[in-house]
């Protein structure tokens, strides 16, 4: 059994969670799920993927960036990555290919989180494979 079987939860921190709340309402266009003083949580993707959105109160006091960026899946990525430009992020890295079909990008949102977006044949490959085998 594979030790990092899939994405669980992401959990990103701002100092307005009501702002925050709105704009990744905006752009994933659903609501919360589940909110609570402190916290706002989001199903989306696939598979219903966690995007947890903390008040920065509860961060590490050091502040530093963490080093890691989560890439989630999209279909259109040049499309997606300039409608979180539209949307006041800021580019991180740019559109990058890889290799065929492993192409990024990432900003960093309004609240200061790194957010990667990516399009990822592998991804889609194992996605038609557990469509295929319901």
């Amino acid at each position: 059994m594979s030790t990092l079987r899939g994405l669980a939860t992401i959990n990103l921190f701002a100092d307005d969670l009501d702002a925050a709340a709105r704009w990744y309402a905006d752009l994933l266009g659903v609501e919360p799920y589940f909110s609570r003083d402190g916290y706002r949580e989001f199903r989306i993707g696939d598979y219903q993927h966690e995007l947890g959105i903390i008040d920065r109160r509860f961060a590490s006091p050091a502040g530093l960036p963490g080093g890691v960026i989560a890439y989630w899946h999209v279909d259109d990525l040049e499309g997606v990555f300039a409608r979180l430009l539209e949307m006041g992020a800021t580019e991180h890295q740019g559109i990058r290919e890889w290799g065929p079909g492993f192409v990024t990008a990432s900003v960093v949102d309004p609240f200061g989180n790194v957010l990667g977006v990516m399009t990822n044949k592998h991804y889609l490959d194992v996605l038609t494979s557990s469509r295929g085998a319901s």
